[in-house]
Formats: structure tokens, sequence, C-alpha cells
């Protein structure tokens, strides 16, 4: 049996999608990371990948692709139409808390079934209101129904059993209307499709950026009498819809420029209206004076007689350009500067990495903690009392980055002698800089 089916998809020309695990991970602290999945494909497959609707957008406009072995042909991918618009399609709206009544009556001229206990009154939709009761009695939803008898009646829709659209097709259009109003709510996957042109086996890698969380960093600082250790603590968070097995992670210190275009959405441009200008009718022309022996009156003449031109002299702008062309005849012409220039380009290192060296798995839904520094820095015990009104000062430690890397900025837990002595800010520290922090309050001393 299984032989049959796959005889059967290779005769109809299905295609197989397979799906490509992600290899690599770059987290960013600007909001967005670059993901990279790759895997082998076999003959005739093209390559699907799976996103949620709002990573769409980062999607279209940061995909690369890299086929070993053949050429990609097309990337396809399921598309989205803003609801409005496909709403407005449809001839009725639903809206928030809306009464049934308010829903019939835009259903005017459709057919209706409603039934009374062993009564059924089919029938044409006349119009449809809510009745505002008095102050003990609660409003009422009426329908007006030209019933197939001839007679119009109306209706108390609280007293119906069920009420039924008998025209199929508004039936459709309102399943329709419903279930894309469930979708829009919904958080369903979109795929992403890649084709290519070689038919065998080859191996296919796509990056893209998609939003994800910023990751974090917090610090330990195990300060001793001769020497200070520092460890380093990242915190990421896997909020994508894949598990990340044994993938190579890195960790980038520094924020790029990152911003939504909206290339998801179908997008629509408003067009001018522009028509042939019609054919009017010619109406009458009544001519002033008359003519005298075939020759027309002075006044007549005085009205066709073109206008005489003023004195000729040239207009603002033809003088501007003279008075500009006797300028250009005496100023120097200007050259190219003859200097040489020796300015070199040079890296402004704001951004640094962090690579683990070892492969790291973090399921979907989970977040992590892992080490990326651990290194004996230099500390200098201080005090610092730089507030007047203050009687004591704090306990503070000048850090002199040492390690070569760039320390992220968060938070720093200070141990001292083994116990737990407070916790302090530090900003980003660049290899070879000092900071203070201050991360306990010196009582003993004022």
């Amino acid at each position: 049996m299984a032989k049959r089916v796959l005889a059967l998809l290779a005769m109809t020309g299905v295609a197989f999608a397979a799906e490509l695990p992600v290899r690599q991970v770059i987290l960013y602290k600007h909001g967005v990371g670059y993901f990279e999945r790759a895997g082998e494909l076999g003959a005739g497959e093209s390559a699907r990948l799976d996103f949620k609707a709002s990573e769409m957008n980062d999607v279209l406009k940061s995909l690369t692709i890299n086929d070993s072995s053949g050429k990609v042909v097309a990337v396809r991918y399921d598309s989205s139409e803003p609801l409005a618009r496909r709403l407005a399609e449809y001839p009725f709206a639903l809206g928030e808390k809306q009464a049934l009544a308010a829903f019939l009556d835009q259903l005017k001229g459709a057919r209706i079934e409603l039934k009374f206990g062993p009564e059924t009154v089919a029938g044409v939709i006349v119009g449809a209101r809510v009745v505002m009761a008095g102050e003990r009695q609660p409003e009422r939803e009426q329908v007006v129904v030209l019933a197939d008898s001839g007679d119009l009646r109306t209706l108390d829709l609280s007293a119906a059993q069920s009420v039924r659209l008998a025209d199929a097709k508004l039936q459709t259009q309102l399943k329709d209307y419903l279930a894309a109003m469930a979708g829009a709510r919904g958080t369903e996957r979109r795929g992403v499709y890649i084709d290519s042109t070689e038919g065998g086996a080859r191996r296919l890698s796509a990056g893209y950026m998609i939003p994800t969380p910023i990751w974090k960093s917090s610090y330990r600082l195990l300060a001793g009498e001769k020497e200070s250790t520092l460890e380093g603590w990242a915190v990421i968070d896997n909020t994508t819809g894949d598990d990340w097995s044994k993938i190579r992670l890195s960790l980038v210190s520094g924020r790029p420029i990152s911003f939504i275009s909206k290339l998801y959405e179908p997008r629509y441009r408003q067009r001018p209206e522009a028509e042939l200008p019609e054919d009017r009718a010619v109406g009458p022309v009544v001519h002033e004076g008359g003519v005298v022996g075939g020759v027309l009156a002075p006044q007549a003449m005085r009205e066709m007689a073109p206008a005489a031109p003023p004195a000729s002299r040239p207009a603002a702008g033809a003088r501007r350009m003279m008075m500009a062309d006797e300028m250009k005849a005496d100023a120097p012409r200007e050259a190219a500067s003859t200097v040489a220039v020796t300015a070199e380009g040079r890296e402004l290192g704001e951004l640094f990495e962090y690579r683990f060296a070892q492969p790291v798995t973090v399921r979907k839904g989970e977040s992590a903690m892992l080490p990326f520094l651990q290194q004996k820095i230099a500390a200098r015990k201080l005090l610092i009392h730089s507030d007047s009104s203050a009687q004591n000062p704090m306990n503070a430690a000048e850090l002199t980055n040492s390690s070569g890397k760039t320390l992220d900025g968060g938070p720093i837990t200070v141990y001292d002698g083994g116990a737990y002595a407070g916790e302090a800010l530090m900003e980003t520290l660049k290899a070879g800089d000092k900071r203070l922090i201050s991360y306990a309050v010196d009582l003993g001393t004022r």
C-alpha cells in the first residue's frame, strides 16, 4: 500500500518539503537574533521553514539562502491579507456585543427559517430592530418577515428556539467570516518554502533575523586579599517554536541599528481617477457690434485686434542669468584640491562577541544560564564618600578590566572573604578600562 501511495505522489508531481533544523544562533542586545538552519535535502525535495506571523517582516527583510549544488529559483510563503480588508468583502459585519436583530437587519431580502415550538415560519427578512422596553422590562429583539403565505409577521427573536439562514451561500459566508476572525486571533505558523533547480540530493542552509528577547549578563566578584575572580553568566531565553539542539551559540554585546519594515502584509496604493472629457453641447455666441459695408465696426475691430506687446526688455530671470554670466567671466575657475588624503579607516569596536566552544542545547519554551567568563581581575578596595548629607561612606572597588574582553553591563554580586558583601551595577567595560562600583554602606566609618 505504501508503494502505491509513493508512486501516486510521484506521478502527480508532488514535491516534499523538508524541515531544516537550527544549527547556529547569534543573540544581540537590540531585540533580534540571527538564526541559521541547514540540512540535507533529497531528490525533488523543497525546504520548509516555519515562523510566527509576527516574525515574517524580519524574515522577508533578512533571509539569505545557500544551496551547495543548485540555484534557488523561488521562495514561496503563506501570504497574509489585512483582516479588515478580508472582512470588508462580506455583505455583513459583526461587531462586539452585537445583537442578533442588528445582524439580521443587514440581511434584508435573505430567506430565513424560525422555529417556535411545533411551528416553523419561513420567509424573507424585511427588517429587524431592538425594541426599548420599560424600566422593569428587558429589551426585546424583533424581526419582520414576509412569510411564504404572503403575510407580514413581526416575530420575537427571544421566543424562537432556532434561527436558520436558508441561503446556503450566506451560511458559507458566515462560516468563512467567523473562521477569518478566529484565525486572526490565533498564533498559527506561516510556512516559507525554498525551491531550487537541482533535482538530486544536496545541502541547503538558510540564515535570517527574527525578533528575540535580549540576552542578559550578570557577574559575581569573588574578592580576595591578593587577587579577585570575576565570573560572568549569560541568561538566554528560547521563545521560538523550535528546539536548539547542540547548536553553535554566540552572544554579541552592542546594539546595531534595527527596525521593522512591513513587508509581509499586502500593500495597496490609492490611485487617482482620470477620465476623458465628455462632449459638451456648444451654446450660442452673441457678438457685439455690427458690420458696415462688409467691414467690421470699430468696436468689433478693437475686440479682435491683438494687444500690442509691451516694450521689449529682458525678464527678471533673464537679467539674473546675464549678471551671473558676467560674474563667471571674472571669477577664477574651481579646481580639485591637490592635497593628499592620509586618513585611514579603522574599527570603532562597539560590538564584542562571546562564542561558546561547546554545543549548546536549549529546548523551546526554556531559558538557560551559561557561563561566558571566569577570570582573575584587578580589584582594589576603596571607600567612596560623594554625598555630603550622608554620614557614612560606601564600600567600593576599583575594577580594572584585564581580561582582554569587553564586559557587557549588568549587575554584580560581591562576595568578600567567602561571604555576601553587597551588590552593584556596572556599565559596559572595554578591555583595559577602569570602573568604580559601590556595593555596601560602611557603618564603621564616618
